[in-house]
């Protein structure tokens, strides 16, 4: 499955784990593939960067290294007219649209409000793990139980 993970859920994985830390581990199995931009990329450096130096423990390198190499990179649509309340949200929907990438997984109010622009949805971190485990464990077209 190809989604695009919006900076906040991106850093927060990184530094803080949780639910968003779920993701970068389907990331890292397989089950997920990230897309992403040049300028989604620069964004999530800049942050990890900015919060490193309050969280000094943490290396964001070996995360970037891997993104770099392993992160499927498209060239975002231009648009004109803003999508989102935040112009600076709309790079995660035009870089799903560019791919071909029906999912953007976001906490951000603008972007959960902007959920079905071009049939892409935005799904908040939580939600998007809920529904994947449930897939997961009752996939479509599998019976659940036998008919009479």
């Amino acid at each position: 499955m190809r989604v695009v993970l919006d900076t906040n859920v991106f850093v927060s994985a990184v530094f803080f784990g949780g639910v968003p830390g779920q993701l970068l581990g389907l990331w890292r199995d397989g089950e997920l593939a990230l897309l992403l931009t040049a300028g989604i990329l620069t964004e999530y450096e800049a942050v990890l960067h900015r919060l490193q130096r309050r969280y000094p423990g943490v290396d964001p390198e070996p995360i970037i290294g891997l993104l770099v190499r392993q992160g499927e990179f498209v060239e975002p649509l231009a648009q004109k007219t803003p999508i989102c309340v935040d112009p600076d949200d709309d790079k995660f929907l035009l870089a799903a649209a560019a791919g071909g990438c029906l999912l953007v997984i976001s906490g951000d109010r603008h972007l959960l409000d902007a959920s079905g622009w071009q049939g892409i949805e935005v799904l908040a971190p939580a939600l998007f793990m809920r529904r994947y485990r449930s897939e997961k464990e009752h996939p479509r077209g599998r019976r659940t139980h036998r008919r009479r």
